[in-house]
């Protein structure tokens, strides 16, 4: 894959080995996800904390990470923009998050397996990718 920029392709790495290192451990420890689960509903101060880095990581993310130049790069950016909003909506409206996430609990054997193939070609993408002005 060609990018713009090698920011894109280095991004695009982190980002996979994460979705990859998450998916393994809902396969690995579907319990701990339940886990965590409870804890959110059970303690707002959590939520405001988890909100509080997803934020400031998505937030990180945008104001280094705005390319909308090439595939890799719009994929890299809307990953940004989508932390972005999960963190603000964890700060500001919790509840329809929290129930989604209670909700999806039922497949977490599918999300898991579905966040490792995604993770395996973007950390692919961004590995084997170059980084060259595209005209």
């Amino acid at each position: 894959m060609t990018s713009i920029s090698l920011l894109t392709l280095r991004l695009a790495e982190a980002i996979g080995l994460y979705m990859i290192v998450v998916g393994i451990g809902g396969l690995v420890a579907q319990h701990r996800w339940r886990a965590m689960m409870d804890d959110l509903d059970r303690s707002p101060g959590l939520v405001m904390t988890l909100g509080f880095a997803v934020f400031a990581v998505g937030a990180a993310l945008v104001l280094i990470h705005s390319i909308w130049t090439d595939p890799l790069a719009v994929i890299v950016s809307l990953i940004a923009y989508a932390a972005l909003i999960e963190g603000a909506l964890l700060l500001a409206v919790p509840a329809p998050l929290i129930r989604i996430g209670n909700w999806s609990l039922k497949f977490t054997r599918a999300w898991a397996v579905v966040s490792i193939l995604l993770g395996i070609l973007l950390f692919l993408a961004g590995l084997t990718g170059r980084a060259t002005v595209i005209t």
